[in-house]
């Protein structure tokens, strides 16, 4: 029964590994340029034709609210310091729009950076990136059927880890699109949604290194059959973005600061009453 276990398991294993070599390959360039391997409605790439749609909405609304705090601002005295000097919302203004319209070169200045760091990250841990996976599946089958199962829950959680990869890259899409309409935030003394919106960028960018140096270094170490070591750093890399959630939360002021406040109260109060019952 044991040996009829470990054939079924290692033919499934067989049939895996044909799809995980390729997926190693290129996660960097999938999860940073997702629309790369999407197909765009004219052919060309699709976050360049949805971003200079949402570019000249968000300068809109950039100039609208421009005029709209100028005028509440310095004509109706209904908002802000009349006896400020109108530089400051001019600076605010230039900045916002200034973003909006380089975004896509400094992104693409980033993401070179990214793919730099993770590369040095690599070759500092003496990952390989040429695997055998016919030799470990063949050696991993003559370690008995917990080993072999082992590796069948690792295969399973590289998958996941490889549909997260997928979703993390079509976040960092949407949120490349979005960028012009976070700009607008700019024109706010605190920023407004766009603090948000960059710690969430940023948060989402730091998670695909942490992902990608984890998932090779588990596979890595999975194929020198270090079984446990291996499994620890595939289900990390898959806990990975809820790890980062504890300490990448944004603190500010006004409405986010007290619905910061509200939820740590909220968490708190669990706390205490699950230490009474």
């Amino acid at each position: 029964m044991e040996i009829i276990l470990v054939l079924l398991i290692v033919a499934l294993l067989n049939g895996a590994i044909a799809y995980i070599d390729e997926m190693l390959q290129e996660l960097v360039t999938m999860t940073l340029y997702a629309d790369r391997y999407m197909l765009g409605a004219n052919g060309g790439s699709m976050v360049d034709t949805l971003f200079q749609i949402v570019l000249g909405f968000g300068v809109s609304l950039i100039i609208l609210k421009f005029l709209k705090k100028g005028f509440e601002c310095y004509v109706m005295w209904t908002d802000g310091d009349p006896d400020m000097e109108p530089t400051g919302i001019v600076i605010r203004f230039i900045q916002a729009v200034a973003v909006a319209v380089c975004f896509p070169v400094l992104y693409g200045w980033m993401a070179v950076v990214t793919e730099g760091l993770i590369n040095e990250l690599m070759a500092a841990t003496g990952t390989a990136t040429d695997y055998d996976w016919q030799a470990w599946v063949n050696g991993i089958s003559t370690l008995g059927l917990v080993t072999t199962i082992f590796g069948l829950i690792f295969v399973i959680c590289y998958f996941m880890l490889y549909f997260q990869f997928l979703m993390r890259g079509l976040e960092i899409m949407i949120l490349r699109i979005g960028m012009p309409m976070a700009c607008v935030g700019l024109l706010d003394n605190d920023k407004g949604i766009f603090k948000t919106y960059i710690n969430k960028f940023f948060q989402s960018t730091v998670a695909v290194v942490i992902q990608i140096c984890l998932c090779k270094l588990g596979v890595g170490l999975m194929l020198n059959m270090n079984v446990f070591w291996g499994m620890a750093c595939m289900v990390l890399a898959i806990r990975t973005p809820s790890f980062l959630r504890e300490f990448l939360v944004p603190v500010s002021g006004g409405a986010g600061g007290v619905i910061n406040n509200v939820y740590h109260s909220v968490r708190l109060a669990g706390v205490v009453k699950g230490m009474v019952k």
